[in-house]
């Protein structure tokens, strides 16, 4: 019973939300849709894989791309825009690459620009539907997924919507894990108190819950950002951080960027263990860290790619969100739900859990019961 009870609770540290289920097979989607994790651009053709890519290899974000010690990126880019914060070296822009701005001094819109000059070649062959790029990394006592996405939203509807503490609720909840969030104001700050457990209907009192800082930057016509923190989690885990940024660029579109961390003591290694060894027996995550005989992609498996299957969950919400919103406020909530469970079921050897009829019927109970403070 008391090992029972751990694994359940190992399945929410692992991912905040990655969801449980009994062992499976491995699954791996095909050669032309598994997504690669490499510095370099691709040297294939769009949609197929490089020739060789370095196994088990975790890139380290750009110095530009890293949160100032101790802060979130929205405070960050306050304090940066007042002459305190500390300055990010940004990245080095390719040759024959668009012009961006290269000097520190420029500030956090500016380095998230170069970040997308640096990616561009991998958003343009991603070998994802979307054009993305994910990394990972898996440190001893903590991990850390980042996603980068070229979205054809214009940013002042991404700026808006994200913004708003009650839209971070209304996207967190489309999560598969996520069972509650309600955003209230606390002294001088919003906290978004947030629910999560398994993959089934949960009384709230069966969840755990974690209480977010909710910050966001100043506006500014370019530029934006906000973060969640959560200073402590289930079985020793700390510092939970949910992080978006998200820069306009000359097109019309926005460059996003979300980043989602968490860190463990030895409780929660511990716990990493146990699920590592039931739970997430044979789940992946999407990068390739080699190729089998066959030329099938191996994907990483593990912490890191529980990581990566988390922070993709988050990121399809944020999309679904953001999609949902041309549609008429009564009929919103079902078009974002319809959007996150067609995006998960693109990645279905990664991210299906359930069918279709029981996402929808979960959520909207969930939903119904988010509008009441609890």
């Amino acid at each position: 019973m008391l090992m029972r009870a751990l694994v359940a609770a190992v399945t929410v540290v692992v991912a905040a939300c990655e969801a449980s289920g009994p062992p499976r097979p491995e699954q791996r989607p095909p050669a032309e849709a598994a997504p690669t994790h490499v510095a370099e651009p691709p040297s294939a053709a769009p949609g197929t894989e490089p020739a060789s890519v370095p196994a088990e290899r975790a890139v380290s974000p750009k110095p530009s791309e890293e949160a100032v010690p101790g802060k979130s990126r929205a405070r960050a880019q306050t304090e940066s825009a007042s002459g305190t914060g500390a300055a990010a070296a940004p990245a080095a822009a390719a040759s024959g690459a668009p012009s961006a701005v290269t000097t520190a001094a420029a500030g956090p819109a500016a380095s998230l620009r170069n970040r997308y000059v640096a990616l561009s070649a991998q958003l343009e062959h991603s070998p994802f539907p979307q054009r993305l790029y994910i990394e990972s990394i898996e440190s001893p006592r903590a991990l850390q997924g980042d996603i980068y996405a070229l979205l054809d939203y214009p940013f002042a509807l991404v700026s808006d919507a994200f913004a708003t503490p009650a839209h971070w609720c209304d996207t967190l909840i489309l999560h598969l894990n996520v069972k509650y969030c309600r955003a209230t104001a606390r002294d001088d700050h919003t906290v978004l108190s947030v629910a999560v457990g398994r993959k089934y209907d949960q009384p709230l009192a069966d969840t755990y819950r974690l209480e977010f800082a909710f910050r966001a930057a100043a506006p500014a016509e370019d530029y934006m950002a906000a973060d969640l923190d959560a200073a402590k989690g289930p079985l020793g885990t700390r510092d939970y951080h949910i992080a978006l940024e998200a820069v306009a660029l000359e097109d019309g579109r926005t460059f996003l960027h979300i980043r989602y961390a968490y860190a463990y003591g030895l409780l929660g290694r511990l716990a990493l263990k146990i699920y590592l060894a039931t739970s997430a027996g044979g789940k992946v995550g999407f990068t390739v860290v080699g190729h089998e005989k066959d030329g099938t992609p191996r994907l990483v498996g593990g912490v890191r790619g529980a990581i990566e299957r988390n922070t993709m969950r988050y990121y399809l919400a944020i999309d679904a969100s953001l999609g949902a919103l041309a549609t008429p406020p009564p009929q919103r909530f079902e078009q974002s739900l319809e959007r996150w469970f067609t995006g998960t079921e693109r990645y279905a050897p990664q991210l299906h859990e359930v069918d279709r009829n029981t996402y929808f019927a979960m959520k909207r109970r969930e939903y119904l019961r988010q509008q009441t403070p609890r």
